[in-house]
């Protein structure tokens, strides 16, 4: 099935478009982009830059993906890359940004749900199945995993890490990594566990159970950082706890961490984040 294309959408020819794509009034689609079968662009859409989709994304009006990076440093030759899985949506106004180096592409995975006015920045990487609510903002080279929730308004500092199945609650920032099935809230603080995000992903109560113990020997203990890390390595086997565990370790930023308990020092004292 040829792809239905508006009179007034303007589409380079060199732009490749898929079979049963659906391209909406005033539309710009510029050279270089290549559009999966079966996506749909919505009116005063801008696909740019080196871009390209899979199949059955939907892009709503207004959004503009593969725009320069806001970046000083790049090079406006440079033919930076974006690239974009399957069945992913784009509400109004949506910016993602390519990449501002040739060796690193932007990339997002599958089914990300991008709601009105959220912003991805260059260099960042997202897995499947995320969701960014309205006005939440993503800094260059942030890395999300699955599953995310990033509520209305959120900041995500540059070069931070969010887990699978991690939330944060509306108006949050961080600027540290968040750890996987946490729950952040206010600025890089934790509080508690994912509990209704890690039910609906089907992990079961006996890891949900085994999960709180793991969170609150991490960030509720007074122990220092490095025996925290050794008794949870050695009583925590299950693969959940290990994919905690070892992001905590490998966090070069330092993680949020949680005030319930006011002996723990900061994860960015310990780190020697900034």
């Amino acid at each position: 099935m040829p792809p239905e294309i508006h009179p007034t959408a303007v589409v380079h020819p060199s732009a490749r478009i898929g079979d049963g794509c659906q391209i909406g009034p005033h539309a710009v689609i510029d050279a270089g982009v290549v559009l999966g079968p079966r996506c749909e662009v919505g009116p005063g859409v801008h696909l740019t830059g080196d871009t390209r989709l899979g199949s059955g994304n939907r892009i709503h009006a207004g959004a503009v993906l593969g725009g320069a990076p806001q970046d000083f440093k790049y090079a406006d030759a440079q033919p930076t890359r974006l690239r974009i899985g399957d069945a992913n949506v784009f509400r109004e106004h949506v910016t993602v940004h390519r990449s501002n180096r040739l060796d690193e592409d932007t990339v997002l995975g599958h089914g990300n749900f991008l709601m009105a006015g959220s912003h991805v920045g260059h260099n960042c990487v997202l897995g499947d199945h995320n969701v960014l609510a309205n006005g939440a903002l993503l800094g260059g080279h942030v890395v999300v995993a699955d599953r995310a929730f990033l509520s209305g308004n959120c900041l995500v500092h540059q070069f931070c890490r969010i887990g699978r199945l991690a939330l944060m609650q509306g108006g949050s920032g961080i600027s540290l990594d968040l750890p996987p099935f946490t729950l952040a809230r206010d600025n890089n603080t934790l509080c508690g566990l994912n509990r209704v995000g890690l039910r609906r992903a089907g992990i079961s109560p006996e890891d949900r159970r085994v999960l709180q113990r793991l969170y609150h020997l991490l960030f509720r203990s007074p122990l220092p950082r490095s025996e925290r890390l050794r008794q949870a390595r050695d009583g925590f086997p299950q693969a959940v706890c290990r994919e905690l565990i070892d992001f905590v370790a490998t966090s070069k930023r330092g993680v949020c961490a949680d005030p319930g308990h006011r002996g723990v020092p900061g994860a960015a004292e310990e780190s020697g984040a900034d």
